[in-house]
């Protein structure tokens, strides 16, 4: 089994990088799903108001696996809203009340996730990187599974 720290700086770094940039956008879909769980509003007020709920706590939980696994592999994690609002591609939502859109917005951040996990499985898979090869893969699966759930409750 081979450790990240046997490997090039460049790779330690680029896959410092990559996990910031996740736990950037995990961060805003945190937030975003907190504002939605506030504002939802309407007929499926109270199943996506607890569903909301579920999905942030999860979310909460995983900021903090990847920020200790950033620590783990020598980087320094992101712990600023103004750096994660710079290297994220999620974007804030803001006032969402109707939960079609909800529904949207959470698959919509859900999707791109899941693309960036797909990302650093591949750039991981060549460092050796067990530990953060274990992370990733165990956020695919339940980031799959949150996006077929999604997809079939908007069909």
């Amino acid at each position: 089994m081979k450790n990240l720290n046997d490997n090039t700086k460049s790779a330690n770094t680029e896959v410092i990088g990559k996990l910031n940039e996740l736990l950037a956008d995990y961060q805003i879909f945190y937030q975003n799903l907190r504002g939605l769980h506030w504002n939802i509003k309407g007929i499926m007020f109270f199943p996506l108001h607890e569903k909301f709920e579920e999905f942030y706590n999860e979310a909460a939980s995983i900021v903090d696996e990847i920020a200790e696994r950033i620590l783990t592999v020598g980087g320094v994690p992101l712990h600023t809203f103004s750096a994660y609002l710079k290297s994220s591609e999620i974007k804030p939502e803001e006032n969402v009340t109707d939960g079609q859109e909800a529904l949207e917005v959470v698959l919509s951040n859900s999707t791109h996730i899941l693309s960036q996990l797909n990302e650093i499985n591949s750039l991981v898979g060549e460092t050796g990187d067990e530990g953060t090869i274990d992370l990733i893969t165990g956020l695919i699966s339940s980031t799959e599974k949150r996006v077929w759930m999604l997809k079939a409750s908007l069909s």
